[in-house]
């Protein structure tokens, strides 16, 4: 297998590269010690120095007559990206038809749905555009490279009225489902979704994007999924004030600072405090199953730390831990575990998982927290000594409003269900190994970077 390689510096210069890529790069109109003057390069070159993580993907080069797609991988190396090419004399060669016409092009997004079509900054200006979606971009210019996203393509509300991307760049958070046109052809809609790419600081530093095009049926569900999600939200607007205060009342009950009040009275606005609780619970559970189940549900796939995250969600838990006297296992504070992944979402499944852990956890017990690597998956266990699962109920506890012993205190069923649909949302599952008086013991997996 043939490697070519270079050197890019922090100011994007080509400081050094083999003679095969000095060419490309000089045919490209770059200059020898200049910037990287080939554009999909020197973004990955971009995404692989703001992440300090290495980064892999088919690139699409020119040379001469051809186009050709080509792995390229970059790495930070003593303040220089490392970017190597590879098997280049063995790529495929890919035909750039700028002569479509529009519904020829919006009938080849299809295959675009699961890979990365274009890739812009965060000024929203396209870095990188894969060959098909180069040949959509044609229309309305010859090189969208460097053009403003808005250029190549017209951005319009959905049937919903939103514009996904607007709040995303305010958040500065991935995006899914917004609506757009290439300019001149109306009738033709497309649907984008990005993911973003933020620097060690946390910082947007632009979107990987994916585009489809848009069927009847994407009009149709849009209007389904914000009649449900408002359901969702007005049910949790007005549930969500009163329970707080019927929580915050029987807090003080119970603590006995309204005064003095005779014992079972201040057990009863625990019992009081408990229900609500749960109840609001419920109410999260219920926001959250209504969102992951929109067809334009999107989760973020960035570089994410398992390992950090395992210890935050186990200190949240530290409190109802405590309360049963059980004890928390987490990593150490040295160690870390990278994946993809989008880490609210990651967090939310840990403290699902090590919650779960902790209640049918006996008092007095330990609950462990471990993680590994598994080929190219990152792995997260959380295993406790409680009276385990059967096999034959394994399956179900992952199903919908499923509960094993709905005798026993517990959550809404939901929880188990939400937490693997966000998991496989992100390419990863959650699987359990159990059995009966031998505990149970949880995986969360996860791609590597």
């Amino acid at each position: 297998m043939q490697l070519v390689n270079g050197y890019v510096d922090a100011e994007g210069r080509l400081i050094a590269a083999d003679p095969r890529l000095l060419a490309l790069h000089i045919a490209a109109g770059g200059a020898e010690g200049g910037k990287l003057a080939i554009p999909q390069l020197a973004s990955l070159a971009r995404i692989a120095r703001s992440l300090s993580i290495p980064v892999s993907r088919p690139v699409i080069i020119a040379e001469a007559e051809r186009t050709l797609e080509v792995l390229a991988r970059a790495k930070l190396e003593e303040g220089s990206v490392h970017l190597t090419l590879v098997d280049l004399d063995n790529a495929k060669s890919v035909g750039i038809d700028t002569n479509l016409d529009a519904p020829d092009r919006a009938a080849s997004f299809a295959k675009l749905e699961q890979s990365v079509s274009f890739e812009t900054n965060e000024a929203l200006e396209i870095t990188h555009a894969a060959a098909d979606m180069a040949a959509v971009f044609s229309a309305p210019m010859a090189d969208p490279i460097g053009k403003a996203l808005g250029t190549a393509l017209t951005l319009i509300k959905g049937p919903d009225g939103g514009m996904p991307i607007l709040s995303a760049l305010v958040q500065q958070q991935g995006f899914a489902g917004q609506w757009a046109h290439i300019p001149g052809h109306e009738a033709r809609r497309l649907i984008l979704s990005g993911d973003p790419a933020l620097s060690a600081a946390g910082q947007l530093n632009g979107y990987r994007c994916t585009v489809r095009a848009a069927e009847a049926a994407d009009t149709v569900n849009a209007q389904q999924a914000t009649e449900l999600s408002g359901v969702a939200h007005r049910l949790d607007a007005a549930l969500r004030t009163p329970i707080g205060r019927i929580i915050e009342n029987s807090d003080a009950i119970h603590s006995g600072t309204e005064g003095e009040l005779k014992a079972e009275y201040q057990e009863y606005g625990a019992d009081i405090s408990s229900a609500g609780r749960h109840l609001l619970g419920l109410v999260d559970d219920l926001v959250d199953l209504q969102a992951i189940e929109r067809n334009d549900f999107h989760v973020a796939r960035d570089a994410i730390d398992l390992a950090d995250i395992a210890r935050r969600a186990a200190g949240l838990l530290a409190v109802r831990a405590a309360d049963k006297r059980v004890k928390i296992d987490r990593p150490d504070g040295d160690e870390t575990l990278i994946a993809r992944g989008e880490f609210r979402r990651v967090l939310q499944i840990l403290v699902n998982l090590i919650g779960n852990a902790v209640r049918y956890s006996p008092d007095d017990s330990m609950v462990w927290i471990r993680t590994e690597q598994d080929g190219d998956l990152a792995v997260v266990i959380i295993a406790d000594q409680g009276k385990g699962i059967a096999v034959a109920d394994q399956a179900r506890i992952f199903e919908k409003f499923e509960r094993i012993d709905t005798a026993e205190p517990g959550g809404s069923g939901l929880g188990l269900y939400i937490a693997r649909r966000l998991a496989r949302a992100m390419g990863g599952d959650i699987t359990v190994d159990s059995a009966p008086g031998l505990g149970a013991r949880f995986a969360l997996t996860l791609p590597t970077v």
